[in-house]
């Protein structure tokens, strides 16, 4: 929801009533994640999308009936289909759309979650997608301070409650089947649970030119960047319009006293010893998603040797992805950021790296990935 929340809290706040197509569920190499969604406005117009254009036309046709007054539905495009050709899901995917209304009265909590969303703070929405049609719909919401609202049951709400904080903390946005009364190893009940964590970081040390095209590309991938350097002269705003915030401080103690988590990426762009040790030697004892290091591959050899010498097991110096990027022969600044973007992509998704013309099998892979944006 978050790709179209401009638009459907413009139309909720004008007390219009929208129709909305929500991915909950993906197989095979379906192109868009769950949490992607598709919106139906009071005039007919359409915003957002599910499929990438694959079953986009089937979806409005669908959400144009529910906005009308239908019920909730949850419908599943794909290769299994008899009409899936019919719809144009000919990419090979599967994918489960939860269709519903959405106005003041139906979802009168949305200018609240707008409010978090917008601001950073995390919130999760549960809502009951697979179930018997009275129950359908129903919308739990839930912040590490408490929930409000019923899916019908107070036990269900207590397991929802408990694996939606969970989600939450991982930042993960998915379909999760219980019993009617929230009974885990049942599957009666599916709940579709929308995290919205706030943006994960991706922190770049070292305010040089590869920098900015590295903050620069990262805040389009959806992240939060900060620029640190100690050197004042180097890490001013002006430098770095990109990043959310550039901060003078020498690496390894910015490092040692900022939040990060297992989302959180890091980008060593010094190469300069006195910077890298100190700061490594903190970043590979760290649950991150990703640490990288700029340098040539002389550089490398000394960087390990010194960390090896403090400790470091080859296990843990595994963790490291140095010299930083994928071979795709980049140059420039920019072209190097693209480089270090990929190779943090294929580590969240657990990419090869391969061009895909010379490897087999599904395009995208069920990888149980630290961020699902929603």
């Amino acid at each position: 929801m978050r790709d179209v929340l401009a638009d459907l809290l413009r139309w909720w706040e004008s007390g219009a009533e929208v129709g909305i197509g929500t991915v909950v569920s993906t197989w095979s190499s379906a192109p868009r994640q769950p949490g992607a969604s598709m919106l139906v406005g009071p005039d007919g117009t359409a915003a957002g999308s599910v499929s990438g254009g694959c079953v986009e036309g089937a979806v409005y046709e669908l959400a144009t009936e529910v906005r009308a007054g239908g019920v909730p539905v949850l419908q599943r495009y794909g290769v299994s289909d008899d009409d899936a050709f019919a719809v144009g899901l000919t990419c090979g995917g599967i994918i489960d759309i939860f269709v519903e209304r959405i106005g003041p009265q139906s979802y009168p909590e949305l200018g609240d979650i707008a409010t978090d969303i917008q601001a950073g703070r995390p919130v999760a929405v549960a809502t009951v997608v697979d179930a018997p049609e009275g129950q359908r719909g129903r919308r739990l919401v839930v912040r590490p301070a408490g929930a409000s609202g019923t899916l019908g049951s107070e036990r269900l709400d207590d397991a929802v409650r408990d694996d939606a904080l969970g989600l939450l903390a991982q930042g993960r946005t998915g379909v999760i089947r219980y019993g009617p009364h929230g009974e885990r190893r049942l599957d009666d009940i599916g709940v579709f649970v929308a995290a919205y964590a706030p943006r994960p970081r991706l922190i770049v040390f070292g305010a040089i030119d590869f920098a900015s095209a590295v903050a620069r590309i990262g805040s389009f991938l959806g992240y939060r960047v900060t620029v640190c350097d100690a050197r004042p002269i180097f890490a001013t705003r002006k430098r770095f319009p990109d990043a959310d915030e550039v901060v003078v401080e020498w690496p390894h103690r910015y490092l040692a006293g900022t939040e990060v988590d297992e989302r959180t990426v890091i980008c060593l762009l010094t190469h300069d010893p006195k910077f890298d040790v100190p700061l490594l030697e903190l970043a590979l004892r760290m649950p991150l998603a990703y640490v990288g290091a700029m340098g040539s591959r002389r550089t490398n050899d000394d960087r390990l040797s010194r960390l090896r010498e403090l400790g470091f097991s080859e296990d843990e110096l595994a963790r490291l992805h140095a010299p930083i990027g994928v071979d795709i022969g980049a140059r420039t600044p920019e072209e190097t950021a693209v480089s270090i973007a990929a190779e943090i992509i294929a580590a969240r998704w657990g990419g090869t790296g391969e061009p895909l013309r010379v490897t087999a099998g599904p395009i995208h892979v069920d990888h149980p990935g630290p961020l699902s944006v929603g």
